[in-house]
């Protein structure tokens, strides 16, 4: 005949309870702070306009500002593939005040000394100043480069992957625009540049 095991629980003791207890109540106080040694992911700081109109009165700074709606799938594609880059929200982050701006968000918004609104159009509308800084072709994604004085530069329509926002963000941040032209700029970056790398996976 084969042998039967049985298991017979034994009680535990005291200290051993204690010890148990001890053990659990650490685990849940250390917990929180496991997160904080996992690497954070890069992020624009994206502002307000009141935010960066107050910020490059006192540092001035250049204005990048993306121009979105909520239904825009591009937009948020690029969120995802362009923006989250390390690379490229290190770069806008410390050469930008950058503005996340939804075209048809409804309140008022103060910029240069004027006042701009929503506009009811159809079933939605537009804010008045993401027209007057696209030049009046609204299409989203745009990005909207300004000068320190708050004077659009170029708005750039469209979707850009990070190897296309990464050059055009420089030819802006870093005054190009104003001695090379474009294609000549192409040529000095394609010479230069190392490549920033993109994520994969995603």
């Amino acid at each position: 005949m084969g042998t039967i095991s049985v298991f017979i629980p034994l009680p535990l003791s005291d200290c051993t309870i204690h010890v148990i207890m001890i053990r659990v109540l650490l685990i849940l106080v250390c917990i929180p702070f496991l997160s904080l040694l996992s690497p954070v992911a890069a992020q624009v700081n994206w502002l307000s306009w009141d935010e960066a109109q107050a910020r490059t009165k006192k540092e001035p700074r250049k204005i990048l500002v993306d121009v979105y709606t909520q239904w825009c799938g591009w937009c948020k594609k690029m969120d995802k593939e362009t923006f989250d880059n390390p690379e490229i929200s290190k770069y806008i982050n410390k050469n930008f005040y950058p503005v996340k701006f939804d075209a048809e968000t409804k309140g008022d918004i103060h910029f240069n000394d004027k006042v701009y609104s929503f506009i009811k159009s159809g079933s939605s509308g537009y804010h008045q100043l993401a027209s007057e800084i696209t030049f009046g072709k609204l299409s989203y994604p745009t990005i909207v480069f300004l000068d320190e004085k708050l004077n659009v530069l170029q708005p750039i329509p469209g979707y850009k992957d990070v190897m296309s926002l990464d050059k055009i963000m420089k030819y802006f941040a870093e005054d190009y625009y104003k001695t090379t032209p474009w294609k000549k700029y192409e040529e000095m970056y394609n010479l230069k540049q190392t490549p920033v790398p993109v994520k994969s996976g995603n």
